[in-house]
């Protein structure tokens, strides 16, 4: 693995934790972040010894979205095609997959949060469905991200873009608990002992039952999420959103 690599992956016992260490960018969803993360994800997926695989972020921040950096400056066809696989690849997987969020958690990083399988939050993370202030929509999220809310909590969180914290997340269907941020390592270690005490054929089958309805969502509807997310970063007005908002942050 690259020195400059930035998603690790550790195995200790049956679980494999899978880690987003990318702080420069607060773990934006650049080209070499999802690639990295598809590919560590696979190794987890492929290892015969590994029954529980824990998503986390090295530092407290878990995902910013996408790499605006990025977006603002070229076609995100590409782009967007890769985040709707990787979601898929996610829900795919053979081995439940338990998200760790211990801070804030953006836009196209929601869509990571809502593909896993079991999501255990602090209390004091964040979460915020910001593209509609971009000029944007979360079009390739919102596979995985619609069915876990009801509709009036995906209207008002996608429409106002406003944040909020771990409890409403717990309570939208978002995450599956909240818990104090000094409980947090317990609880996760806590539900990966609990999914490893299955069998790997109980595991793998269960879990397809559970991802069938959502994986025949994420297959009928790729396409025309991926486009439209890709012409959307294509605009101008979403071009000149994103400007201004780097310009921002410099």
């Amino acid at each position: 693995m690259s020195q400059n690599a930035l998603v690790h992956l550790a195995v200790e016992g049956r679980t494999a934790t899978v880690t987003l260490d990318s702080p420069h960018n607060r773990n934006a969803l650049s080209r070499q972040l999802v690639t990295e993360l598809a590919e560590r994800l696979e190794e987890a997926e492929a290892d015969p010894g590994v029954l529980v695989v824990v998503l986390q972020s090295a530092d407290r921040v878990f995902c910013s979205g996408a790499d605006l950096s990025e977006a603002s400056g070229g076609s995100m066809a590409q782009g967007t095609r890769a985040i709707v696989d990787l979601q898929r690849f996610i829900v795919a997987m053979s081995k439940p997959v338990v998200g760790r969020v211990a801070g804030p958690v953006r836009a196209g990083g929601i869509g990571l949060v809502a593909a896993c399988d079991i999501v255990v939050a602090a209390d004091e993370a964040s979460f915020a469905l910001t593209e509609v202030k971009l000029g944007l929509t979360p079009a390739v999220i919102s596979l995985t991200v619609l069915p876990r809310l009801s509709s009036r909590d995906a209207a008002y969180t996608f429409l106002t873009g406003e944040t909020f914290g771990g409890a409403e997340a717990a309570r939208m269907g978002l995450v599956t608990e909240s818990v104090a941020a000094e409980a947090l390592d317990a609880r996760v270690a806590e539900v990966c002992e609990s999914l490893a005490t299955g069998a790997a054929q109980g595991l793998r089958e269960t879990k397809a039952l559970l991802a069938r309805d959502l994986l025949g969502r994420i297959d009928a509807q790729r396409d025309d999420m991926a486009e439209l997310s890709a012409r959307l970063f294509g605009s101008q007005e979403a071009k000149e959103a994103m400007t201004a908002f780097l310009s921002r942050g410099r």
